[in-house]
This record gives C-alpha cells, structure tokens and sequence, in this order.
C-alpha cells in the first residue's frame, strides 16, 4: 500500500511539533517553512504539564530539562504597591499531581528540541505557500517562486495569517486593542527576581506585566502590554522602543520600573487573534495552533494547545488509512476544548486589565479563591490521547 504523503505548511512551533508527532506515530511529511533561516523569534515561553507530558512521549523530555527553569509558583500582584493578589504552588508538587512540571523557557530553546525531534531533511527552506487547491485524490501546493507540490493531506501550521486556513473559512484577524512589547533582560540586572524563579503578573488599570526566567535562569523573559488605538504592528521581527514602555509603566511600582528599565531593545506585537470556528478540515486539509485557533496570550496556552493538536492529529491519522475520517475524529477531539481556551484568553483582555474599583477588588478576591494547583485540573491533568473520541 502506498505511504501516505503529508504536508506541512511552516515550521514554526505547530509545525515542528506536527512533524515530530507524525514521525512518532510511524508517518513522514514534509514541512514547507517560508523563512530561508529556520529560528524561532520571541522570548519566553510557558509550557503547562499536559504539553511537556506529551513532548516527553515526542522525545524532546531530555531537551526540555536541559533548557528551561522550573517555577516555583505562579505569582499575581498589584500595579501600584506591589501587594500580592494571589499564589499558586507549582514545583514539585505540580509535577506529582499532574505527572510533569510546569517549565519556562526561550521559545528558540523549545523550537530548536522540536527540529532535532524529526528526521533529517524532513523542512524545506524559503517554500512560502500562497496558495491550497484541494482535489478529489490529492491537494495542491503553490509556492510564492512558481513551483508546486501535492499531497495527500496537507496540514496548515502557517499561524493567524495562514493561506491553508483561507481554504476552510473566511474571516479576518481580530485586533485587541493590545500591544505587547516583548523582550529578554540578563538575570544578573535584576536580582529581586532570581532567589526564588516564579512567573509575576503585575495587573493594573488598563495593562499588565509579566516576567519569568528562562535559558535554566540565565536570562529573563519580560512582556507588558499597552492599550493601542490600531493593529497595524503584526510582524514577529518588528522592533519597539523600550522608552516607550519605560513611559507606559512610569507611574507603576518600583519593581516594575526596575524591570522596564533593564531592557536593552524589545520586540513589539499588535494583539490578534480570531473567533472560534466549527469547521477545521476538508477531507484533505486541516490546521493546528494558530492557523486553527489564535488566541491572545492571556492564558499563556497558545505554544500548550500547538502541541496538543499535534499530537492528537499525528495519533488520528496514524489509526486509520481513511484520511477524511481521521481529520474529522481530530476536528471533533479538539474544536471544543481550544474554543474554550480561546474565549477565556480573549476574556482576560477585561479581567486582567480593570481599573481599580469594587469590581477590581471582587476580582482580585475571586483570583485569590482559584489560586491553587487542584483548580487547574481541566487544563493541567488534560491527556490529548485519552480524550480522544473512540475510532
């Protein structure tokens, strides 16, 4: 019987990750990336115990432990005064409740795990897809120099912009009405934050900051985010100017200026993401992470339900020789769970951003009441291949 051939649209996290996953599960593919230098822009990045429990199963554990820091606890804190609104215990504990633990680290550390996870030769380089034309026994590629490939099944990992997305559904990024300026500070210019590794979110009238350490606590990973009028700042390489959030956070406590001052140069990125749909697959094409489902960084997720849908697509199409089938049984495994996600990441724009007030303060005691590791059982103890529907 004839291999079943598989394409991959970008070689970003999803990508890798789709990759890898296939590989696992016996299958080969081809992941066409756009990009001439395969890297990962960014700087942090979170991953809760249901992902790394399957990266491990991707063989990407070891990597994993290498790299990244394993916080201690999930800290939330007021913009003024510093004053802490809620704690919730990660470490040891986390990892003996929910079978791995929760990690911090650069996403090109995490990116560059996946890529040694997949067989050599397996991404092809400067390949930007612009077009999808799905036919009755194959899809078609075109790419941005004139050529083109087909496939069997073809798998958009092409994020929030994805052309293979446009073949599923027509609608538009949503602006937030959030940028956030992104960035990387050496450990050593902060010192308040490196006896004890944690993740603080400092909540305020309009914005929040966050930082967490990463590259095993050698660097730290900062993110604020400002309110914006227009979108228009999408790209992954745009630079932003740190005295522009040294303004943003003037009037904010002094940990928090200490932090915004420390940045040497950071990245910054207008907020979209997309409404949830219902229909993610043809019988030939379908989408993972931010091509399926973008959502706003608000439940640090985005990078955890990539893997997710990897791994539950590598295992529904590895099950069976019916590729329609198997893109379906993945759609119906995922579609409720990352519009959940989805909608309370979008949420978050409100909730952690309410100026200071009684709903502020009912806030803050509702987040202190959820702050413990067992309410964290729907994201945290999820297992992407046991809830799989039945085949």
């Amino acid at each position: 019987m004839r291999e079943l051939s598989i394409a991959v649209v970008g070689g970003g996290i999803a990508g890798l990750a789709t990759a890898a996953a296939l590989h696992r599960v016996g299958l080969r593919c081809d992941v066409f990336e756009q990009t001439r230098h395969l890297r990962e822009i960014g700087a942090g990045v979170q991953l809760a115990p249901q992902a790394v429990r399957v990266l491990r199963r991707l063989g990407v554990g070891s990597h994993l432990d290498k790299v990244s820091v394993h916080p201690r606890m999930v800290e939330m804190r007021r913009w003024d005064d510093n004053a802490a609104i809620s704690r919730t215990t990660l470490g040891e504990e986390c990892a003996e409740l929910y079978g791995a633990p929760y990690l911090t680290l650069h996403r090109a550390d995490l990116h560059r795990g996946l890529l040694e996870a997949v067989p050599e030769g397996t991404v092809h380089l400067g390949a930007r897809c612009v077009s999808v034309t799905e036919h009755a026994d194959a899809v078609e590629l075109r790419f941005a120099d004139g050529t083109t490939r087909t496939a069997d099944v073809v798998v958009g990992a092409d994020g929030i912009h994805s052309a293979v997305r446009e073949v599923l559904v027509a609608d538009e990024p949503r602006f937030s009405g959030q940028v956030i300026y992104r960035g990387l500070i050496p450990s050593g210019r902060l010192p308040f934050l490196v006896a004890e590794p944690k993740v603080v979110l400092w909540l305020g009238p309009g914005q929040h900051a966050v930082c967490y350490p990463v590259s095993r606590g050698a660097s730290i990973s900062v993110g604020f985010t400002v309110p914006a009028a227009s979108g228009e700042v999408e790209s992954w390489s745009a630079k932003g100017d740190p005295a522009d959030v040294v303004a943003a956070y003037a009037e904010w406590n002094e940990e928090v200026r200490a932090i915004a001052g420390a940045a040497d140069e950071v990245g910054q990125w207008a907020l979209h993401d997309r409404d949830p749909i219902t229909r993610w697959s043809t019988d030939r094409v379908t989408v993972v992470g931010d091509a399926a489902h973008p959502m706003l960084p608000f439940l640090a997720q985005g990078a955890n339900q990539a893997v997710e849908d990897a791994v539950a697509l590598a295992a529904c199409l590895g099950a069976t020789t019916d590729p329609a089938a198997a893109l379906r049984r993945y759609e119906t495994a995922r579609r409720e769970r990352t519009a959940l996600i989805q909608t309370r990441s979008r949420a978050n724009t409100r909730v952690l951003h309410l100026a200071d007030g009684e709903e502020q303060r009912e806030r803050d005691l509702a987040l202190r009441a959820r702050a413990n590791l067992h309410g964290q059982a729907w994201l945290y103890g999820y297992d992407v291949e046991r809830e799989l529907p039945p085949v």
